[in-house]
This record gives C-alpha cells, structure tokens and sequence, in this order.
C-alpha cells in the first residue's frame, strides 16, 4: 500500500542555486509608470522575459520583473515586499507594506519578515521607507537564491495537446529564507515564480524542520496584501455589497468544491477590511482591500526532524483591463500555462455497458470514426474497485485492443456523494453537512483502501483514463483517525492531500482525468462546461440551442478543451422519443448538429450510448464532422472571442482565435432558423494580431482580402445553411 501518511507530510525541497550578489544583477531603468509595453502581451508574448533586477533606491532591493508585472522587495532592515506594479496599466497595485507571511508553529505566531511604521495606509511612498523598521518578533531575511522554475508535477505527455504548450513553464523563482528571532529551530522559505510572457506570478512557503523534536505548524497566512482599493463608496448598504479589488485574479491549487474558481477557493482567499486603513473614504471602513489567503482550518500539520512542509500555491494575475474578454482572455491563458495538460481534449464516447462483447464493438466503432477515448460510464456495470484478477485480466485484454486501433479506454469511479458506513464517512462538525450529502473519509480505512485499488487498477489494466465522478469537495470531518488525521483541524488539508497527490500521479502516469471540480492545477484534466442534466430530457431543437448557450457562457472562463459537454445518444433523464437521439440514422440531422455545435467550437462532449452509430450513413457523417474537426484541431482548440450567443431569433456565433497558428482566426456561424439566411457580420479582429487586411476563406470557397477598420474589425458576409452551420478561415493576407 502507498503511504499517503509520507504524500501529507513530507516534501522534497528542490535545490536553487547559490544567490548571486545584488551588484551583479542588471538595474531597474524606468519607473512603473514609464515602463509601459508597446506590444499586446496577449498578440505576441515574446519579449517579456521574467528577470531579476536590482532596485533603484539606494537601500537593496530586488526586483522580479517581466515587463508586464513587477514586483519589488527591500532587503533591510527586513524583507518586505514595497512594490507590486502592473507595467502595462503602470499602475501601482499595493498601497501598504505587510508581512510576507504568518505562521503559527507550536502555538506561537509570528510574522514573516515586514516592515512597520508606513504612516498613511493609502498609498505608499518611497520615502517613507527608509523610516520604517523591522518588526522585532518577526522571522529575520537571512537569505535568497533563484534559479529556473521547477515542475511542481509530473506531466507525460502522451496525446495531442495545444502546439505550444510547454511543461515547467518558462520563468524565474526566487527563495527568501527566514529564521526565527529566538532561534527556534525551524526556518521558512517563501518562494515566487514569475512567468515568462504573462501578468502572473505563484507564491508558495515551505517550512523545514531543523530541530531533533517533531513540531506543528498549526496556522498559516501564506499571502496577505494591502491592495488599492476597487472604488470608494462613503457608504454600503446590505442589497448593494462594497466590492473587492478586480484587477488582481486570485486563486490556489487547494481548491476543491466548485466548478469555477470562486466557489473553489472561497475557504482560502480571502478579501477583507483592513484595520490599519485608516484614511480610506468608506465611513465605516469597511473597504474589503486586504487580500489574505489562509485556510479556513489548520492544516495543524506535524513536521518530523528534518522534514519539511509545503503549502499550496497561489497564482496571481493581473487584469490590465476590466474588458470582460480581455480578463477572460488572460484568465485562460494563465489556465494554459500553469496547467498546460488542461490542452488535451480528446473525442470521447461514454458507453453505457461495460458487456465485453459490446465494448470491443464500441472501440471499433470509434476507430471508425476518429473518436479517441471510450469511457465506461456511470450505470454500465463497471467497477474499478473490483480486484479479480480475471476481471483485471479482461480489461487489460480490451485495452490492448482499444490500444491497437489508436483508442484509449477508461472508466468511471464515484467518491464522493455516496455512504460507505462502518464509521468510514465523513462527519461534519455541528452545524454543517458533506458538500454532497454524503462523502467518505480519504482518511478512513475505506477510503486509504479506495485509493490503494485506485494506483493498482491503471498499471494492471493499461487503462488510461479516470472519470472521478465527486472528488474530495473539502468536507471537514470530526473524527479522528490515526495515524492521518486528528479531528477538524487537519482533515480538510489532509484530504486535499490525499486527493492532490493521486490526481499528481495519475499525470505522471498520463492518465486522462474527468472530475466535476477545480482540481486541474493538481493534475486533473477537464471539468463540466456548465449546464443542467435535466436539459437533456428537453426536445432536440431545444438541445442544441441550450448546447451552444452553455458553451458560449462556459467559456469565459474556461479554454474549450477545460469543459467537457453532453451528447445523450439515449434516453438521458426521461424526455421520450422527442428527446432522443436513437435510433441515430432517423435522426440524423440532430445528431449532426449537436457534433458539430461541439466540435465547431473547439469542445468536447460525452456521447452516451451504446454506439456511436448504426448505419454506414451515419457512420460516414460522423466520420467527415471527426475528419473536419481533425484538419483544423488547433485553431479549433485555441481561445474564442464570444460574438452573438444563440437565443434562436437569428445567427449566433463566435471567433477562434490564436495569433501564433497558420490558421489566426476562425468564424463559426449558427442558423437556428428553419429557412437559410446571409448576413454581414463585424468581426473584431484584433486578437488574431491582423492590421489593414485579413485573408478570409469561407468554407473551402478561394479566400479574398478583407479591409479592417482601424479597430480590428472585418465585415463578413455569410450563407448559412437553415438549421445549420458555416466557417471562414482567417490567416494572414499575401504582401502587395
């Protein structure tokens, strides 16, 4: 059995190399407000390199900086962090100097390094720096080094994935180390990484254990910032909430419970008032411009002697804009970064039975096709707890055959939302219930045997898939359960743990992960889109309408290949025979829409049912929507520009778009109507990086030069067949 004891409390500390001396590092040449990019960082991201500076004040001070973002620490009389600067706005984000960190270790907290004694909580001058001091109970700056960032998990790629992904991205870290005053024998790193050609950074502690006793770090504040506030309301009233900062993104990899990351990360981000914000204009100063992120509860974890203990990561990204495309444009590119495994997105088939027979007719038939993956669903009969080896046996026999004609095999496994019994579920603490209903203990011994079936299943089968239907959604659970767990304080992290460390391992492994929550920092692959269940027991017209609202909706915040989407071949939820597809030949031109409202957007779905079709007509047309998809993947896969969202009145519509690909853009138009119709749409242009002329290829008509207007925007004119859908091609046009 894996020790999930060793996966809580230990981590490896990666080397850095040995810091370089502040003189040596190049200087600081502008000022934040005079260092503004005149490159879109979203059109080309090349020149912005993550780099360490020294600072320009006579006192030491380092610098990260990308050209986009910098941030600022003075390294006496302690280490603070003074500066926090969007470069393209050349606005100021901090107007306040705090610790870079609080922790609570053997019950005693302390605050890692900062400095006191900024007289004017609302801005921050330069000046006022040489006056403050350090905190003399606070961890002393004892050291830094840097180096290239390292891979926080393993991600073996094997399945197409965006061309330009990349895996550790590129970038700087940076470690500042920090003793206790007293000479207690621990020390705390706090680590940054600042990326290469994006607005974003990640920070992060480790504590090491340097004594001969285990300790306890009970408490921790990993971030807190002082941030410029969002407005300034002299007064609130209950039905018209203060808002926080909105140029600044904030979320963690210890997130659970929520398909988006607000929901995710409501237990450990944090806005609050700030008591030492004094001149703000709210009348009750309740200003909510203090970001911290700690958790809710614990971790109470202990460090054994010479251990070390690793917190989670926050990513921060800063808006430039408050454009609701711009933010969600830079949103997904951060997703594209710093999980680019969030990029694969194969076609997947959802089989209802899990008859051995059948399952190697269904991975035929999606070779036939071009379908990637088959995923043994929920209600097929397969069980991957069950650990008969003839049963093993059969299943490592149907992948080696779905291996054979290019396909991959999976399976579905429910966690959370069940009752095991026995005292192996989670038990909440008065006044709260299991997120589901109901949820096992990850640290039960139910749930360490769940997890044990889990690592042996994949490698026994060659099963590369795993639909993990209700991961751990961060239910605190009461109950003490040695040696993992003690009781509320520690289940929480412990449980994330358990959860974070098998989604880590199945990447290691390339083991394609479906899961309905915001684990895909952690290795996870794709989470629902968004949309009601029950939707698909409404009529088929009114399916396909409702697809392509969900995914013009859900893509604001996701990149396409991050939602996976539905496709009931059969009867899903009840809806009879006007909600179905089977039999697929007699209904044929629903089946066609529903791919390609999917595919035309760049987006998966789950087709549930027995076969993916059940005459050569239609076997031929799904082939040629596949065939289509297949030829242009990776503009189709690359991010959207939301245009017009289906409402069933006229055309709606969106724009692929990705200035680093051949293919810059592409127009995919929907006719929900029953007649054909043309049209002449304005297509803003601006992120496929054209000016003056675009070349625009509809369908696989000759392509002709369009003008742009001085914002982006082309006029195009479409047909679009009646109840059906058109494209155009945008590249570059040829030099005159």
């Amino acid at each position: 059995m894996r020790s999930l004891r060793a996966a809580v409390l230990l981590t490896v500390l990666v080397p850095t190399p040995a810091q370089s001396p502040l003189s040596e590092l190049p200087p600081v040449t502008a000022p934040p407000s005079a260092a503004r990019p005149h490159i879109d960082w979203l059109l080309d991201a090349t020149p912005f390199r993550a780099r360490l500076l020294r600072g320009a004040a006579a006192a030491p001070e380092l610098v990260l900086d990308n050209g986009l973002l910098r941030r600022t620490f003075r390294l006496a009389p302690n280490l603070a962090c003074v500066g926090f600067d969007d470069l393209v706005r050349g606005e100021a984000l901090l107007r306040a100097v705090r610790p870079e960190a609080t922790v609570t270790i053997d019950g005693v907290e302390r605050a890692v390094g900062g400095l006191v004694g900024q007289p004017d909580h609302a801005w921050l001058e330069p000046a006022w720096l040489d006056g403050m001091t350090a905190d003399p109970g606070a961890l002393r700056f004892v050291g830094w080094s840097s180096g290239p960032i390292a891979p926080r998990l393993a991600w073996r790629r094997t399945r197409h994935a965006a061309p330009d992904a990349v895996w550790p991205p590129a970038g700087i870290e940076v470690r500042f180390d920090f003793a206790p005053p007293d000479g207690a024998p621990y020390r705390v790193a706090v680590h940054y990484a600042l990326y290469d050609g994006l607005p974003a950074l990640a920070k992060w502690l480790t504590i090491d254990n340097l004594g001969t006793a285990p300790i306890v770090v009970d408490r921790f504040r990993s971030e807190e910032l002082a941030i410029v506030e969002h407005d300034n309301p002299v007064e609130a009233r209950p039905e018209v909430p203060l808002q926080h900062p909105q140029h600044l993104h904030v979320e963690t990899d210890f997130a659970f419970g929520g398909f988006n990351f607000e929901n995710a990360n409501r237990h450990v981000v944090h806005w609050r008032v700030d008591p030492q914000y004094t001149t703000q204009v709210n009348y009750l100063r309740q200003q909510p411009c203090l970001l911290v992120v700690e958790p809710s509860r614990g971790p109470a974890q202990w460090i054994a002697p010479g251990g070390t203990f690793t917190t989670y990561r926050t990513f921060e990204l800063c808006h430039d804009s408050l454009e609701r495309e711009r933010t969600s444009l830079g949103l997904r590119r951060l997703y594209r970064t710093v999980a680019p495994w969030v990029t694969e997105n194969p076609l997947m088939m959802h089989m209802r039975s899990a008859d051995p027979t059948l399952v190697r007719a269904a991975i035929d038939q999606c070779a036939e096709v071009g379908f990637e993956m088959l995923i043994l669903s929920f209600g097929s009969g397969f069980d991957i707890e069950n650990e008969d080896p003839a049963r093993l046996a059969l299943w490592r026999g149907l992948a080696d055959h779905a291996r054979e004609r290019g396909v991959e095999i999976g399976g579905y496994s429910l966690l959370s939302s069940r009752q095991i019994g026995g005292g192996n579920d989670v038990v909440s603490p008065p006044g709260e219930s299991p997120t589901h209903g109901s949820c096992p203990a990850l640290t039960s011994p139910w749930g360490q045997d769940y997890f044990r079936k889990l690592y042996a299943f994949f490698p026994a089968t060659g099963f590369t898939l795993l639909e993990h239907d209700g991961p751990y959604p961060g239910d605190v659970d009461v109950t003490p359960r040695p040696p993992l767990q003690t009781g509320p304080l520690d289940s929480r992290w412990v449980q994330w743990r358990i959860a974070a460390d098998f989604y880590g391992w199945c990447r290691a492994q390339g083991i394609y992960v479906n899961a309905p929550d915001h684990y895909f920092l952690n290795g996870t692959s794709k989470t629902g889109m968004g949309y009601r269940e029950v939707n698909w027991s409404l009529p088929r017209d009114w399916q396909v309408l409702h697809t392509r609202q969900n995914i013009y909706d859900g893509t604001w915040r996701k990149p396409p290949s991050l939602g996976w989407m539905f496709v009931p071949l059969t009867e899903y939820h009840g809806g009879g025979a006007a909600a179905t597809i089977e039999p697929l030949d007699e209904h044929l031109d629903h089946y066609d829409r529903m791919l390609v409202a999917n595919l035309g957007f760049g987006v998966q779905a789950c087709y549930r049912g027995p076969r993916l079709y059940d005459t050569p007509r239609v076997r031929d047309q799904v082939r040629a929507r596949v065939d289509w998809f297949l030829r242009y993947r990776d503009i189709l896969e690359s991010d959207l520009v939301h245009g017009r969202r289906a409402d069933g009145r006229d055309v709606d519509w969106m724009l692929h778009v990705n200035p680093r690909l051949p293919e810059l853009g592409m127009l995919v138009v929907h006719n929900p109507l029953p007649a054909a119709v043309t049209r002449e749409l304005s297509v803003d242009l601006y992120y496929t990086g054209l000016t003056g002329r675009a070349s625009i290829a509809v369908e696989d008509a000759a392509p002709r030069d369009v003008p742009l207007d001085p914002r982006g925007r082309a006029d195009v004119e479409l047909t679009v067949p009646a109840r059906g859908f058109t494209w155009a091609v945008i590249r570059a046009a040829a030099p005159r």
